[in-house]
This record gives C-alpha cells, sequence and structure tokens, in this order.
C-alpha cells in the first residue's frame, strides 16, 4: 500500500474524531526545521555552490519526517517525553551528561533563532540592536505563554502561519530573482562535493534540517491532546496514520521551502555574477537594489518569522529538556533572559551574524546523533512502545542516519584544521 494511500483511506467520523486533535505537532517541530540557521546555511550553500547540495537537504528532510515520526509515537506510546525516558532509565551521571549536551544544542538553536529574529527586525525597521533583543524576547515568551496556559490550537495555528509567511517570501523570491537551472537542479540531486568548504556546508545543513531540539519536543507535544497510552495503544494502526500523515505535511512543507532557500541563494550567485556569497544583509540589499521593494520586503518578513516564531518553539524545547532530564523545571522567563544572553553579546560586539548562524548549525549537528541513538533505542523497544513500537527496517533506517552524521560530525573539526 503507497503512502498516498495509508493517508487518503477514509477513516469512519466517529474515530476520526479521536485522532483529529493529533494533527498540529508536526508543524510546530516543523518551525525549528526553517529557522533563520537553516535560511543562511542553505542561502550560503546556494551562493557557493549552487544547487551541489539539494540532494543533502532532501535526504536530511526524510531523515527528519522520519525521526519526528518516531518521536510522536514514543510520546503517546508512553505518556512521557524523550528526555523524561532518560531520566527513569539511565543513572544519575549519564543523564547529567544527556542533558549537559542537550541544552549546549538548545544553546545554539537558541542562538541562532535570537539573531536571526533581530536581523528580521533591522532588516524591516532598521530597528537598534538592543530594541530588537527586547522585541524578539518579548514575542518568544507571548508564543510559548499560549502554549504553557493550556493554549495548544492558538499556538499550532500561529506556527502554521508562520511557516506559511517564511514560505510565501522565499518561493516569492525564487520567481523574482529567477536564474534557475532545472537541469542544474535535477544534477543537484545526485550526491556529489565540491571540497571541504562543501562538506562542512553538507554538516550545516544536516544539522539545521535535522533538529535534535525538536526531537525531543515533539514527544512532550503530543501529549497535550487528549489522547492516554492506553488509548493510542489500543488502536495503534489509527494513531501510526494520524502520526504519519501529520509529519507528512509538516515536514513536507518544510523540505520544500529549504530546498526553495537553496534555489534563492544559487539564484542571486548568478545574478550578481558570484559578488553575492551568502551574507543575509547583503542579500537583502541586492536585492533592493536589482529586483525592488518588494522582493526586499518578502525577504524581511521571511527572516522575521523564521526567528520569531522558532525562537518561541526553542524555548519551549529547553523547558522540555531541563524539565525531563533533571526533573527541575525553570520559570521560562528567567531562562529566556540566560538564553538570549550569548546571542546580545554576539550582536553587541559585532560578530558577522551569518557565520554565526551556519556556525551555529554546525555545532547542533554534534547533538543530532545522540538524540537520534536516544530515539532508536526507546522505539524499538516493545516492552515500553507495546504495538507502537518500531517495525525492524524502521530501527535500520533510523540507526543508519544516526551513525552517518554521527561520522560526519567527527569528520568536521579535521577537515576545519586542515
Amino acid at each position: 500500500m503507497t503512502i498516498v494511500e495509508l493517508v487518503l483511506r477514509p477513516v469512519p467520523v466517529a474515530r476520526m474524531r479521536r485522532v483529529v486533535p493529533l494533527v498540529g505537532p508536526a508543524f510546530v517541530a516543523a518551525i525549528a526545521y526553517i529557522d533563520p540557521g537553516n535560511v543562511a546555511t542553505n542561502l550560503t550553500a546556494g551562493a557557493t555552490s549552487g544547487y551541489l547540495l539539494v540532494w543533502v537537504v532532501a535526504g536530511a528532510s526524510m531523515v527528519a519526517a522520519l525521526v519526528q515520526f518516531q518521536s510522536a509515537k514514543l510520546g503517546l506510546a508512553t505518556g512521557r517525553s524523550l528526555p523524561e525516558l532518560c531520566r527513569e532509565r539511565y543513572p544519575r551521571l549519564g543523564r547529567l551528561l544527556l542533558w549537559l549536551q542537550a541544552e549546549v544544542v538548545v544553546l545554539a538553536t537558541d542562538l541562532a533563532e535570537f539573531v536571526g529574529a533581530a536581523i528580521g527586525l533591522r532588516l524591516l525597521f532598521g530597528m537598534p540592536v538592543a530594541m530588537s533583543a527586547v522585541v524578539t524576547a518579548v514575542v518568544a515568551l507571548a508564543l510559548v505563554e499560549l502554549r504553557r496556559r493550556g493554549r495548544s490550537r492558538p499556538f499550532e495555528l500561529m506556527s502554521v502561519a508562520a511557516l506559511g509567511l517564511v514560505g510565501t517570501g522565499i518561493i516569492w523570491d525564487v520567481t523574482t530573482v529567477g536564474h534557475q537551472s532545472a537541469a542544474g537542479f535535477a544534477a543537484g540531486l545526485v550526491p556529489a562535493f565540491a571540497g571541504p568548504e562543501s562538506v562542512v556546508l553538507a554538516l550545516g545543513i544536516v544539522g539545521a534540517t535535522v533538529m535534535p531540539h525538536a526531537i525531543y519536543l515533539h514527544s512532550a507535544l503530543v501529549q497535550r491532546h487528549g489522547m492516554t497510552p492506553a488509548e493510542a495503544r489500543s488502536e495503534p494502526g489509527l494513531v501510526r496514520r494520524a502520526v504519519r500523515t501529520d509529519c507528512l505535511f509538516g515536514l513536507g512543507a518544510a523540505a520544500v521551502v529549504n530546498v526553495s532557500m537553496i534555489a534563492l541563494g544559487a539564484g542571486l550567485g548568478v545574478a550578481t555574477a558570484g559578488a553575492w556569497t551568502g551574507d543575509l544583509f547583503a542579500a537583502h540589499e541586492e536585492l533592493l537594489t536589482r529586483f525592488g521593494g518588494g522582493a526586499a520586503l518578502a525577504f524581511a518578513v521571511a527572516i522575521l518569522a523564521s526567528g520569531a516564531s522558532s525562537s518561541g518553539v526553542g524555548t519551549l524545547a529547553g523547558d522540555v529538556v531541563m524539565r525531563g532530564f533533571l526533573g527541575v523545571r525553570v520559570n521560562v522567563h528567567v531562562r529566556r533572559l540566560v538564553t538570549m544572553a550569548p546571542a546580545i553579546a554576539a550582536l553587541l560586539i559585532g560578530v558577522p551574524l551569518t557565520a554565526l548562524l551556519v556556525a551555529s548549525q554546525v555545532v547542533i549537528s554534534f547533538g543530532v546523533p545522540v538524540a537520534l541513538f536516544l530515539l532508536v533505542r526507546f522505539c524499538r523497544d516493545r516492552d515500553l512502545m507495546g504495538p507502537l513500537v518500531n517495525a525492524r527496517t524502521t530501527t535500520v533506517v533510523a540507526a543508519a542516519a544516526g551513525v552517518a552524521v554521527a561520522v560526519a560530525a567527527l569528520g568536521v573539526p579535521v577537515m576545519l584544521v586542515l
């Protein structure tokens, strides 16, 4: 049976009412896959390598959909998040180490999202750094408050709207800039590299596309949608279909946006005869000068929507990580102030922001193998998952993806030194 048949097969109305609430968390997770780090990394890849790394985006997006599907299943089958299960099943030292690496990932994610939102505000309104920091923090906390107060649907609908804004802005600019090549795009689907720089960018794309904090978060998001573990286990087929549909559309939309970012970078690279190499401020200036205010406005709105929405998701993920691994819950406002500090420092001392965004994605990629290992470890446990346990093929594919990312991550420091 094909994926389309699995998704579209009719479901009785009474049963549909039970699973409709399960559709939505994947769109929240999808916001993490189109954050400003994605924008910077994908645009840089397109500008410097054309369509060369489209295959990396496509492959990473497929892995992301598989991973988020497993994360949602884990939360529904157990009633606990991935970090909570780690706290229950690993000794204290192991929990602390897992929490520490997860916090580094969340911090790098927060940095990228916060900086991205600040860039968007500056591009749109010429806002000073200090003011953009305050506005970004307020927006992020407002989004988190919606979720914290039990208003899941408004939070999810705002995530869908943000996803639409980012996608619309990027695709608008792709069509405006032009200079696209169908043959080049097709060639980009064939795995290849062009030197160490492209390998580092590929790892950055993986880190930006398979997001560890989204893996931790998704397993917690599904628990607030009214289905107990006993109910989920009683209808495993229906639950799989609901979660599969959610991930297919949510992560599929994010994949289209990410590929469009590569295409925009490639188009701008051709339009400027190679003079533009990925800087976001320079991209806005090139769009304004060469293609008019509409193209520049669409780009700025996309950056702002990406940064503001993913910042809220990142803050929520940080709460899930700390509460899950350590059993400690810190006030979200206090936590946000702490995680804002590195981003504010970077803004004030004048660190090149686009380079900082790309570097943050490389750091994030080091956390991907850990999150994938934990996820596969639990999802293959029949005693824990019951009828929602992973099929053997799913386990093998997910494990292979984790090994591939781990090998790539270990090779990057060597390549950077050389």
